[in-house]
This record gives C-alpha cells, structure tokens and sequence, in this order.
C-alpha cells in the first residue's frame, strides 16, 4: 500500500474551501464568509486548529458553515474507535473539511458534505489510515428533478472508481443518515463512505477529492432553481420544524460531531452545523393531501433517484 501524502491531503482540503466559499458567495451575491482561524494548545487537548468560514444573513443562505481543520491528540476518542477497537491508545491526526447550507427559501434545499482523513500511530507498528466523506440533501419541499439530479451527480463523482461505487455508499448514505427515534431518513441521502483504504493512498485520494470537487456541480443548479419561488408563512414555519430534525441527528448520531466534542475540538467550529433559527412543536401532523405530507410520503423514503 503506497505512503500517505499528509500535506497534500491538507492542501487539497484548503483549496476546497476556498472554492466553496467563493462559488457560495458568488450565488448569494449579498453576503460575504467570515473567516475565523483557530489554534489548539497541547496537553490535555489536541494539538493543531483551523478555519472556520461562516456566512450569515446572507440574500439566499441564511446561515453557511465551512470548516477546515487539522487536529492531533495522544489518543482517539471513543467515537472513533468504536468500530474499530484496535486502534484504541494510539496517537491521530484528523483532517478534514465539513459544511452545511442553511438556505432561507424553504424550497431550497439544505445541504450538507464533508471530506476527511485519518491517520492513527504507534512506534513500532505501520500506520493505520482512512478516507472518509460524502454529501446529502434535505429538502422541505421535495422536487423530483432535484433528488435526480443530485443522485446523478453523485454518481458521476463515483463512476471513474468501478462498478457498484455509487450503489455502495448511496445505500451506506440512507442507512447512516436516518433518525431511528424518529424511523425517518434525514433527507433524500446521496453518499456517504468511511474506512476507505483498500484501494491504496493515490486512488483513494482521488476518490475523496472526487467527492468533493462535485458537491458544488451538484448543489449550485437546484440553488438557482428554487431560490426564488414565492413563500409564506406557513412554509417558513414547515423550515423551521424540519429543521428540528437536522439538530437532533446531529447531536445524539453525528459521527463527526460527536468526534469533535469528544477530542477536546472548538465547539464554536463542530456546532456551525446548526441553524440559525430552529423550532419544536408538540406532536405535530401534516395535513393529508398537503406539500408537507408529500414530503413524508414520497421523499423521506429511499428511492432509485438517479435511473
């Protein structure tokens, strides 16, 4: 298996975040992304930092979060030996990239991505390191040109890398990104992969920065589409209920949240996924036969979107 290229790694990942907020900021035309670098002090803390980029109040993005960072530590934390019990007491260093878009037309769709890499030491031993990433989509308001085309996207991202690629991590993507206390899909899914270093460091490097690269390709065109339909209140109030959803997953089942808080990482940073106005009701219902109940019954269901 070839030797990992940390530092091309972290550039790649530096580079896309400068892509993403400057096509973001292009859309939005109105506001511009903060960015906030940070360090981290050794000791009973990782080492490293990063930087976060944050648009708010912007003309079609209510709140955008996109976060650089590159931390180290003595020891994974248990989110992230969980699954994999063999790397418990060795040395990491995580790197990674992850965004969310809160848009303020509900008919547009929230989005999330990220791309990451890890890499666990320990003197004497061979290095054990992975890719992982992946984006989804959640609408309000489904539309059944948008879920094709973001499937369709997401399948071109895997198709150069064999057969059965996007199959693969589409389904891994409906599994991970499900509320069980809920028994509800998050969203219409895409991709989501993990543990991925079978193919060697080059191939899964490109597969990573595949992903990546087609985030943009894939969000931007329903953006333009949807961004200036006509809404009222009561699709305003439906945003903000659905948005309920997105903080619940990502506080009790978000791997990296959870791996975020766990190693000692800068809060403000792991919770720039949350939006920026939220609400909660009691029990409630959609009405039969409404665009809200549409999105229960046709799109918050797996599907074979991109056929």
């Amino acid at each position: 298996m070839d030797e990992p290229d940390k530092l091309q790694v972290k550039n790649y990942l530096l580079e896309l975040q400068q892509t993403i907020c400057c096509g973001l900021e292009e859309e939005d035309a109105k506001a511009r992304f903060f960015q906030d670098s940070w360090q981290r002090e050794s000791g009973d803390h990782p080492g490293g930092g990063g930087i976060s980029a944050v648009l708010q109040d912007g003309g079609v993005f209510e709140q955008a979060g996109v976060n650089f960072s590159h931390v180290t530590g003595s020891r994974l934390p248990g989110s992230a030996t969980a699954h994999r019990q063999e790397l418990a007491g060795r040395a990491f260093e995580a790197m990674g990239l992850s965004l969310v878009i809160h848009p303020r037309n509900p008919y547009v769709p929230t989005s999330h991505a990220n791309v990451r890499f890890f890499i666990a030491e320990k003197a004497g031993e061979e290095p054990v390191w992975w890719f992982g990433g992946g984006f989804d989509l959640t609408p309000c308001y489904g539309k059944d040109e948008d879920c094709r085309d973001w499937h369709r996207k997401a399948k071109a991202a895997c198709a150069p890398f064999g057969e059965g690629v996007y199959e693969k991590y589409k389904a891994w993507c409906d599994e991970y990104f499900y509320l069980k206390h809920r028994r509800e899909p998050r969203g219409i899914g895409g991709l989501f992969f993990d543990d991925l270093n079978e193919w060697g460091f080059e191939k899964s490097f490109d597969f990573m920065q595949s992903v990546g690269d087609h985030y943009l390709r894939a969000y931007l065109p329903i953006v333009r589409r949807r961004r200036d339909t006509a809404y009222g209140e009561r699709e305003r109030d439906f945003q903000l209920y659905r948005r309920g959803r997105y903080v619940e997953f990502n506080l009790l089942y978000d791997r990296g949240t959870l791996f975020g808080l766990q190693s000692g990482g800068r809060t403000e940073s792991i919770l720039m996924s949350m939006p920026p106005l939220v609400r909660w009701q009691y029990n409630w219902r959609p009405d039969p036969d409404s665009p809200e109940a549409r999105l229960y019954e046709r799109y918050l269901k797996p599907r074979n979107w991109a056929e």
